[in-house]
């Protein structure tokens, strides 16, 4: 003889199963309003992991172009147009793509050695000419993109397209464009309009740590040379003078060819109200406000005639030096430097550096603030 059980047989024999079927058939994210879980997708913020977020459910496919805050961190660079680069995206170097014609050739000479990255700036936002290993979402039109074995790459402006409401983009570079040498320090930071408003650039000869048990002579010999605050004579003949020049146009430089390789995304994004564009070495910082933005939609760009850069206009200039520089948390900075420069016209005094000190993090703002306290000195810098 066979028993049918009927379900709320089951029920009353087995209840914690059903409860548990019950609980398994409901999907918990449906509860969740879409500002909620906007809210996680603010967090998560890297387009990668957005770009993945979308093959979960049609309701995170249309919820993720909603996003506000943004990072494209851009980990691979590839050019169409060069094989070699294709083959090998760690071999682009810096050389005609950014500072072209007699400009160039100057450069390559005098001060070649710093500008071995740049190639890859050049490359890295335009859709046809550079590509960023990533997740993307939407439909693939050809553009932007390129297939290599079985990864396909995309460039940030491509994959941006698919977001409408960004109100704050980071995008990272894997590192910075200026080819420094070993134990050298060289950071900068610009702020940008339709043009350059404002830079800081800190460098050091070398970065060491004090000795804990000479921290008495090394002392003393630092006050036996910045005794009057005055830049030594030495400064001038051994070529120190010549390379914090170097360090100065090769930041500007740096500086606007990522300003102007941003128009395409600031002419689509109306509703950035901040944009960051960085390096994992964080070695440079350019920094837009929605003022800024504004600024650049409605004026017209002045683009330098030597390479794809905005023209870097006329400048004020204030430096201050310090042989040899001791930070509170035992690093050292010799043959410290700082440079604070506006442009010749801006209605901000270049003298007003209340701004300098957030311009680093710790421990280099510490190092700003220091330095900020010696001897001032004055330059001026031509159009370039």
């Amino acid at each position: 003889m066979s028993y049918d059980l009927l379900p709320d047989h089951i029920s009353r024999l087995h209840p914690e199963s059903v409860q548990a079927l019950d609980s398994a058939a409901v999907d918990h994210f449906d509860r969740l309003p879409d500002s909620l879980i906007l809210l996680v997708l603010e967090k998560i913020a890297d387009v990668k992991v957005l770009g993945r977020c979308c093959l979960v459910s049609r309701r995170f496919h249309s919820l993720v172009p909603l996003a506000e805050n943004v990072l494209v961190c851009v980990d691979c660079v590839i050019s169409d147009d060069d094989s070699s680069s294709a083959e090998d995206p760690g071999s682009s170097a810096f050389g005609d793509a950014v500072v072209g014609g007699s400009l160039s050739a100057l450069f390559r000479v005098v001060f070649g050695p710093i500008f071995k990255p740049f190639q890859a700036l050049g490359q890295f936002l335009g859709p046809k000419r550079s590509y960023l290993r990533s997740s993307s979402f939407g439909e693939d039109n050809g553009r932007g993109e390129i297939e290599q074995g079985e990864v396909t790459h995309h460039s940030p402006t491509q994959v941006l397209r698919n977001f409408n409401k960004i109100r704050f983009l980071r995008i990272e570079l894997p590192s910075g464009e200026l080819g420094i040498d070993d134990g050298v320090l060289l950071k900068w930071r610009a702020d940008f309009g339709s043009t350059l408003e404002n830079c800081v650039i800190l460098g050091a000869s070398s970065v060491t740590r004090a000795n804990p048990a000479g921290n008495h002579e090394n002392s003393a010999d630092s006050a036996s040379i910045d005794d009057n605050g005055n830049i030594p004579e030495s400064f001038y003949t051994n070529g120190g003078l010549k390379l914090r020049v170097v360090w100065t146009i090769s930041s500007l430089i740096a500086a606007s060819a990522r300003h102007y390789l941003l128009q395409p995304i600031i002419r689509e994004h109306k509703t950035l109200d901040r944009l960051v564009l960085s390096d994992a070495d964080g070695q440079g910082v350019l920094s837009m406000n929605r003022g800024q933005l504004e600024e650049l939609r409605v004026k017209p760009l002045s683009i330098s005639s030597a390479s794809k850069r905005t023209l870097v206009p006329a400048l004020n200039m204030r430096l201050w030096y310090a042989p040899q520089l001791e930070l509170p948390d035992g690093m050292v900075l010799k043959g410290a430097t700082l440079v604070v420069i506006r442009p010749s016209e801006s209605k901000k005094e270049v003298c007003d550096t209340s701004w300098v000190s957030g311009a680093f993090e710790e421990p280099f703002g510490t190092a700003a603030k220091m330095l900020i306290k010696r001897k001032t000195y004055c330059l001026e810098m031509n159009s370039f």
